[in-house]
This record gives structure tokens, sequence and C-alpha cells, in this order.
């Protein structure tokens, strides 16, 4: 998979929070994005996504163009903000409506247990811990085995152990062959992930 970026820039009101973004992703590379909130990180992942259309330049995914020739990625996984799972469902049963949804064949059980969450687990969404929560976004994420990779802050609410895991879920995708973009306001965490690092500031990305 191949993704160019091509003059990106986007305006929300009078705000511009994507300001000239010009890159070339490739599959089997973990790209990190480092800034504060509201530095435009996740308004390219929701470009890149095609949750949102950028105001003016392009995203081309393999020569298709976002909006154009392709509504959004196919074999795309994301955790972006906050999941939309249903509260009186058990973590299994979210995953699975979601898996119907996209008619999928998904092995569940399997991605819940990379993430260490228990598929037989009875207990209700809204009793989950955050650190639950964002595993099981996580698991959602992971769970067709995506081309495309796109992780908005996937560490916070994480324990030690939910972070070592995660680094070496984003690792493993990446060595199967998977492009992955991961953002972070934490420097150390992208430093040991990252084969290329943004600076992203004011909706401008710039290499480190």
């Amino acid at each position: 998979m191949k993704i160019e970026i091509e003059h990106v820039s986007k305006k929300i009101k009078d705000a511009l929070v994507l300001d000239d973004v010009c890159m070339t992703l490739e599959s089997g590379n973990i790209y990190g994005f480092q800034g504060v909130n509201g530095s435009g990180k996740t308004m390219l992942m929701r470009a890149v996504s095609g949750l949102m259309y950028p105001t003016s330049g392009t995203i081309s995914i393999d020569g298709k163009v976002l909006g154009k020739n392709m509504a959004f990625p196919e074999k795309i996984g994301m955790l972006i903000e906050n999941p939309a799972f249903i509260d009186s469902y058990t973590g299994y049963d979210n995953l699975k409506m979601l898996a119907s949804i996209n008619k999928g064949e998904v092995d569940i059980s399997r991605a819940l247990e990379t993430v260490g969450l228990n598929p037989q687990d009875k207990r209700k969404y809204r009793k989950y811990s955050l650190g639950m929560k964002q595993r099981l976004g996580i698991a959602c994420a992971i769970m067709e085995e995506p081309k495309l990779l796109l992780l908005d802050e996937p560490f916070n609410a994480l324990d030690k152990a939910g972070q070592e895991k995660l680094s070496e879920i984003i690792r493993d995708m990446r060595d199967k062959g998977s492009l992955i973009l991961l953002s972070s306001h934490d420097k150390d965490e992208l430093e040991n992930l990252s084969d290329v690092i943004y600076l992203v500031d004011s909706g401008r990305f710039k290499l480190k």
C-alpha cells in the first residue's frame, strides 16, 4: 500500500487545522506523529481514513483519490477518539456486531485475547474500566488484520503491561506488512516504535 498526501489543507470555520501537508507513506512502516493536543495529528488521520475530506489537496491510496475514486480506504482499522460501543453489550458482543456489519470473517476471541481481554467475560461495556475500554478499542481496530492501521493516542489509559502489549502488537503488524500511523504527545513512545517521525505544530508536519 502506498499513500500519497499532496498539498492537503483543511479549514474549519476560520481555523486552518491542516496546512499544506505533503508526505508519502508506504506499507511495512510505522509513521509517528508527535505534537500536543490540537496540533493536527487527529485531523490528518481523519482525512486519511475518509472520515473528513480536505479543503484543498488530495490523498491517494495506490493511485485512487479519496473522495473521488473511493470513499474510504480498504482494509482499514482505526482507533480515533472514543469508539462508539454499546453500553449494554459485552466486549465480545460489541465486536461481533461490528464484524457482522463489515461482513468479514473475524476471530473475535483471538482479537480480545491479543489485547489481554477475556472473550468469556460477561461484564457489560459500561462496567469496563478506562483501560479495558481502550483495549477493546484496540481489539476493534486490529480484528480484521487491516493493511492500514490508524492509532490516535492509543497508549492513553493503559497500564505498563498494556502499553508493552500494544507496542508488541504494533511491531508485529508492521512486520506483517501493515502501514501504521501512530499519534502521541509522548516523545519516548514514538521514538521506541516509529520508523519515521513527523513533528506536528499548528497543522504543519515536519520530518524529525
